[in-house]
């Protein structure tokens, strides 16, 4: 075996990072629709890596378990418990198997029962809880089929029944896998036009056609709280059922063929229908074809039928929106969407009840006087939120707010949403005062101040704050309980407190706790936090947290060495890029394998500081990458060595995904740092050609652009050790794990001091304990062995490959 290539067992990380891995997670609550009880959901350990070796299939974008029928790695919960909100008191619940993975919970609209699914011999299967009685029961043996994702059972109205999608019984064995190839694999583009971004696991031969009608096919049934079932219609490939709101009808979109080996099944053909509950086609809303000439020119969309979804605040009524400029953002048009809507029975001529001169976002309903729909830019990064009347279409709108989405000083802040009577959820309305409630970041030169304000739908009025978060604390907006706003459930937290839940009497000023849960890590309850502000030579201002050790004292103790960690974003103008999006009260936490885990190991951090690329006006941000990157980091290093806390000579400079191209440009480019972690990054984009990130140009009409931006182009000028590690499985579209053995190869054939690892089954993310695990422990040598222990003086400044 070559020296230079080992295959390394398992390894851990030091003693002080291991404490904090192991620290359990704190529960997930889940409160009622009524807000009087509250399910506790304990979060699971990490899973272990022969937890990601279970079978898995990957299909048309999708990763599934064929075992379970449902998708791989998916996150469950180990066990619940249920309680009032305003006691703490928990009730351990009856019925349940010891060994619990339970995936998805949903409320009845009564409150009176919570449905959840639980994987058990095998299979996915739908259960019960009482809510009164505090016992859980299966509620049918038919598998569920969660193949698509999402949750695969909805509540009707009464509370008393079920929809859910369920293995097809009649689908026999899978299809086998043929001993030999039965042919070679073909793709003909016959000369039209269908560029696509880079997806991952798609579709290659005609047995995974097989095995994708095979394993996401799923029979509509549905349950009542009895457990008698019966069929809602024939086996289909389920995309999405949703069921209206008076629960007389469901929604269904199934997946046909022809299927494609060029995209994920998001493109595939689409029926649209209509049931009734006796599983009777009602209604055949759409039938689009495969999408395979979707513009890339961002805000392009379908040209045909889409966003379909019941209207929320009315027993049947159905809304979908259709393209006007064929669905083409780079086509100039007056109007770019519709917004039409069908009422039961279905027969009539729908009617358009809004035109979106951008492109349609979402919709909110209310009622019949009041819905909020949004719409949007992205050229100009323009947001333009309007109510009208669902039922007065006629009547016009009313703008709240126009303005640029990245300005974060000037966000309103979110519609606060409820659940009617009919379980389906609406905005929340004060119909005395004839308002509506907004809950945002409250984002300022000061950093975050969270916020609840009542906005009066009279003309021409503002929001009125009747909440914010108090000095000294973070703390956010979890529900509005009451429709006059007087009673809320916040979270709060602080730079030494965990969040904890509270509610708040706005009326007579009274607060009652929640829940108590304490510091996780008492070992770091001395982590001093500053915010840093500083500004790039250009006069964009820059921002980034500031970490140091618990007891550290820079007369006593000098200077620190430093990782810093970060993420570049895209900007269209300087001022917005400036903005501060932090609060100094927020608790410190430590989770995956984060870079604050070297607090514990000696190290200050910088965590997540600004890494702005703005292009203003016709200027593309991608057109002085390198520049504004090296630049953004030069002001970086000197404001922490200003601080008098940095070693200039010990900086670590690391990032994950579009962070990890960042570091290995930087190392490229200039010669502040004395070492690099890259993760899961992609470092070629020429092997991206049709855009990547917030580059919607292809590779053909901007190539001096993805030629500049790659690091891989400029791999014979780093010289700086740069520790690369890459998920064997990794699913993002774009960070194909060869970009980083090809990286490697070019950094290991110009002598530059590299270390590759590969970790397998990962994906884009790590999650087997195993491989957290090894990552902190490949981090923490690494940064002992080139940065910590690192004397020798060097010069900042710019290196030989630099501007």
């Amino acid at each position: 075996m070559n020296l230079h290539e080992t295959n390394l067992s398992y390894q851990t990380p030091p003693k002080e990072i291991l404490e904090i891995v192991n620290v359990n997670p704190v529960p997930a609550l889940s409160v009622s629709p009524d807000n009087r009880f509250m399910l506790s959901l304990q979060r699971p350990e990490m899973p272990g890596i022969e937890d990601l070796a279970q079978p898995e299939l990957r299909l048309a974008g999708i990763r599934i378990n064929p075992a379970t029928n449902s998708q791989s790695r998916a996150y469950h919960f180990t066990a619940m418990e249920l309680r009032t909100v305003e006691n703490p008191q928990t009730t351990a619940i009856t019925g349940l198997p010891e060994d619990c993975k339970i995936e998805h919970v949903a409320w009845s609209p009564n409150s009176a029962y919570v449905a959840f699914s639980l994987l058990q011999n095998g299979g996915n299967y739908l259960w019960l809880l009482h809510v009164n009685t505090a016992t859980a029961r299966c509620l049918t043996h038919y598998p569920l089929n969660n193949t698509f994702g999402g949750v695969p059972f909805q509540w009707l109205p009464n509370s008393r029944q079920l929809v859910f999608t369920a293995i097809d019984t009649r689908r026999g064995a899978p299809p086998q896998t043929p001993l030999a190839p039965v042919g070679p694999l073909v793709k003909n583009s016959g000369g039209t036009k269908a560029a696509s971004r880079t997806y991952q696991d798609l579709l290659k031969t005609e047995h995974d056609c097989q095995l994708f009608s095979y394993y996401f096919t799923s029979q509509l049934m549905l349950a009542n709280e009895e457990g008698n079932i019966r069929n809602l219609g024939q086996p289909s490939l389920i995309r999405h059922f949703s069921v209206s709101p008076n629960g007389q009808f469901v929604l269904l979109q199934s997946i046909e063929k022809p299927f494609s080996f060029s995209l994920p099944y998001t493109f595939f053909p689409l029926s649209v229908q209509i049931l009734n509950m006796k599983g009777q086609l009602v209604k055949q809303v759409a039938q689009n074809p495969l999408l395979q000439n979707v513009p890339l020119t961002f805000g392009s969309v379908s040209k045909y039928p889409r966003n379909f979804g019941w209207r929320a605040d009315v027993p049947d009524t159905l809304y979908w929106v259709e393209a006007q400029d064929e669905g083409d953002a780079g086509k100039p048009a007056d109007v770019r969407d519709k917004l039409w809507v069908l009422p039961a029975p279905f027969t009539q001529i729908p009617q358009c009840l809004f035109s979106f001169s951008l492109r349609f976002s979402h919709v909110f309903w209310g009622n019949g006087k009041t819905a909020v729909a949004v719409e949007w830019w992205w050229k100009s990064r323009r947001e333009i939120v309007s109510v009208f009347s669902p039922d007065e279409p006629h009547a016009g709108r009313t703008t709240l707010f126009d303005r640029n989405w990245e300005d974060q000083y000037t966000n309103p802040g979110d519609f606060v949403k409820t659940h009617n009577h009919y379980g389906k959820q609406v905005l929340l309305i004060n119909n005395a005062q004839n308002c509506l409630y907004l809950s945002g970041e409250g984002a300022s030169e000061q950093g975050f101040h969270p916020f609840l304000d009542r906005l009066p739908l009279s003309q021409n009025s503002k929001p009125e704050r009747i909440w914010q978060s108090k000095t000294g604390y973070y703390e956010t907006l979890l529900r509005v309980m009451d429709t006059e706003a007087q009673t809320i459930a916040i979270s709060r937290e602080s730079e030494q407190e965990r969040p904890n839940y509270f509610l708040l009497n706005l009326q007579n000023h009274t607060e009652l706790a929640i829940t108590h849960f304490a510091h996780p890590y008492p070992q770091l309850k001395g982590v001093k936090k500053q915010v840093l502000k500083y500004v790039r030579p250009d006069g964009v201002r820059l921002s980034g947290t500031l970490y140091t050790p618990p007891g550290y004292n820079p007369e006593k103790h000098g200077t620190l060495p430093v990782l810093m960690w970060a993420y570049p974003r895209e900007f269209k103008t300087a001022d917005t890029a400036g903005q501060l999006r932090e609060s100094q009260h927020r608790f410190l936490f430590i989770n995956g394998a984060s870079p604050l885990f070297w607090l514990t190991r000696g190290y200050a951090v910088f965590n997540d500081f600004s890494m702005p690329i703005v292009g203003e006006g016709s200027n593309e941000p991608n057109d002085t990458y390198i520049e504004q990157l090296v630049a953004n980091a030069r002001a970086a290093v000197n404001a922490l060595t200003g601080t008098g806390i940095a070693d200039p000579n010990r900086i670590a400079i690391g990032g994950h995904s579009y962070g990890a191209f960042m570091t290995a440009n930087l190392l490229a480019h200039c010669s502040f740092f004395a070492a690099g972690i890259a993760r899961s990054g992609a470092y070629n984009r020429t092997l991206t050609p049709f855009g990547f990130q917030s580059e919607e140009r292809t590779y053909w009409q901007s190539p001096e652009t993805y030629h500049l931006m790659s690091p891989f182009t400029y791999a014979h000028q780093i010289k700086t050790p740069l520790l690369l590690i890459h998920g064997e499985a990794d699913n993002n579209p774009g960070t194909f794990p060869t970009q980083t053995e090809r990286f490697f190869n070019a950094l290991k054939g110009h002598g530059a001091p590299a270390r590759l690892v590969m970790l397998p089954l990962e994906g884009h993310g790590y999650a087997a304990r195993q491989s957290v695990l090894h990552v902190l422990w490949e981090m923490d040598n690494w940064l002992e062995q080139h940065v910590k222990s690192r004397k020798i003086e060097v010069e900042q400044g710019v290196g030989a490959g630099s501007l």
